[in-house]
């Protein structure tokens, strides 16, 4: 009887350890990263590239460590951290975004904004400097009591043609009839700090998983949302067009959560929407323009399998930036506490254009 046991045992054991390495298994057609990232200290969420125009060698990769003792990290080029810019004693940062010209004291100002979420406050930063321009923090989706309405996940900074900046910001759950995103106007407080003020309710919410990554795009005027393990919805950005919702997409072909979205954009209404298949450790790649039948159908282009895995966010940029990335630089957040960055042309392959 203990013999049988014992081969019942050891039995288990070997099926064990075979799952664990077919589970472990790397997909030889994966895409590598050129720069894996220092690791953070606890949990790396998402990432925020932020180009110097001046110097594009010298533009900073921002990214989240997701903890009740958290930071924004910020990375060099080559993924280094840079001490002295990185924001400690955040409570649990989750998602970051940046924009570029806020007008503050009377001066353009490149901000980065994180979603704080455990004091249900956006955090604001200057950028390259990283010196808090919130007073503290502030107050998102005051007034709301759900479990979970007020605990901030995505942020997207919307600037229109007009020049006016806004915040979308998503929770960890809303209400499933409409109202789940909430859209804030981004101003000086007349003392050189960011105030932001509620202007529209909108976004309808599967009520499925929850919704973090946002996406923005600021010329073709549209925001994007990712309904996890339904699909991506899309709506406009300007306050003034109304609520209705444009398009879902990706509803099928996921293997789990639709996670980061980041858009590539090679011409003026041209590009590529990428979107994080986080079970399947790659992103699935949707045109940025529609069809001819249909200018809010956004057509699968590609799959790409990256190394990065189990990616929550992304960012990308298709600029020149130094000798390793000459044709942009594409960023996805990995589960072992860093970030990977890869070449554009990488990711491209053949079926992708590459400026």
């Amino acid at each position: 009887m203990k013999k049988d046991l014992l081969s019942m045992a050891t039995l288990l054991s070997v099926l064990s350890i075979t799952a664990v390495a077919c589970h472990a298994q790397v997909n030889p057609n994966e895409v590598k990263p050129v720069v894996i990232t220092e690791p953070v200290k606890y949990d790396t969420d998402d990432p925020a590239i932020w180009v110097n125009k001046a110097e594009p060698a010298k533009s900073l990769v921002i990214g989240t460590d997701k903890d009740a003792d958290g930071a924004l990290y910020v990375f060099d080029l080559q993924g280094k951290i840079i001490a002295d810019k990185v924001v400690r004693g955040l409570k649990r940062p989750n998602n970051v975004d940046l924009a570029y010209g806020l007008m503050l004291n009377g001066k353009p100002t490149d901000i980065a904004i994180t979603t704080e979420r455990m004091t249900h406050k956006l955090r604001i930063f200057s950028v390259p400097d990283m010196k808090p321009v919130d007073n503290g923090g502030i107050e998102m989706f005051v007034g709301e009591n759900g479990f979970e309405f007020r605990d901030l996940m995505g942020i997207a900074i919307y600037t229109a043609k007009d020049g006016k900046m806004y915040a979308m910001v998503g929770r960890k759950s809303g209400p499933k009839t409409g109202g789940y995103i909430w859209q804030y106007l981004l101003q000086d407080d007349g003392t050189g700090n960011v105030k932001a003020s509620l202007v529209r309710k909108f976004g309808e919410y599967s009520g499925k998983k929850e919704i973090e990554s946002i996406a923005v795009d600021n010329e073709l005027g549209y925001v994007y949302y990712s309904d996890e393990q339904v699909g991506v919805r899309q709506y406009y950005a300007d306050p003034d067009k109304g609520n209705k919702q444009l398009s879902i997409f990706g509803t099928t072909g996921f293997a789990a959560d639709h996670e980061g979205i980041s858009i590539d954009k090679t011409g003026d209404s041209t590009g590529y929407i990428l979107v994080s298949d986080q079970g399947a450790n790659r992103f699935q790649v949707f045109s940025r323009e529609g069809t001819s039948a249909n200018q809010f159908e956004h057509q699968l282009v590609k799959v790409v399998p990256v190394a990065a895995r189990q990616s929550d966010g992304s960012d990308v940029v298709n600029v020149p930036l130094n000798d390793t990335f000459k044709h942009g630089l594409f960023v996805a957040m990995s589960d072992d506490k860093t970030f990977h960055f890869y070449r554009w042309e990488d990711i491209a392959g053949k079926l992708l254009k590459v400026k």
